[in-house]
């Protein structure tokens, strides 16, 4: 009588557990999964909205790598040292390639899901400190003269979601 219980109560847990797991994706992204490489990489992480693209920031040109200097409002800090509202400006190489293209010969350390930049859009970035340090090559930064404080160098550029 007691194995006929067992058995019943071993088949009812096997079918709670096939249930329980219908309709569920085999794998799911979770914040850890995407953002892996954004929690270790830079020395700052936020999550910023792009506030605009200056005309003739962003531009292709397949002979010629360059980083342009983009606008951003601080939503969050999630590692490192700046207060939410702030107005950072921030380097992405060669931003006309999506992120996950982005890395080449000169600049071997860079990515993301991030496919396109649009104004107002919300990034997740790995950041560092001061663009100067991380990067020696052509820029077009429209707002040259404008600001004061650190250029940023954008290491991972995710899509927020």
């Amino acid at each position: 009588m007691k194995s006929v219980a067992g058995i019943h109560l071993l088949g009812f847990c096997l079918a709670v557990f096939v249930l329980s797991s219908c309709n569920k994706p085999s794998y799911r992204f979770t914040n850890t999964d995407k953002d892996a490489k954004i929690k270790t990489l830079g020395t700052v992480e936020v999550t910023a909205r792009l506030v605009e693209i200056p005309d003739g920031a962003i531009f292709q040109r397949d002979l010629y790598d360059y980083a342009a200097i983009l606008k951003y409002e601080v939503v969050a800090v999630h590692r490192g040292t700046l207060e939410k509202g702030t107005t950072i400006y921030v380097g992405h190489y060669d931003p006309w390639k999506p992120r996950s293209k982005a890395a080449d010969q000169r600049v071997k350390l860079m990515g993301g899901t991030l496919r396109e930049f649009r104004s107002g859009s919300l990034h997740h970035m790995a950041l560092e400190t001061s663009m100067d340090d991380h990067y020696l090559g052509g820029i077009v930064d429209k707002y040259f003269g404008k600001h004061t404080g650190p250029t940023y160098w954008a290491v991972w550029t995710n899509a927020a979601d």
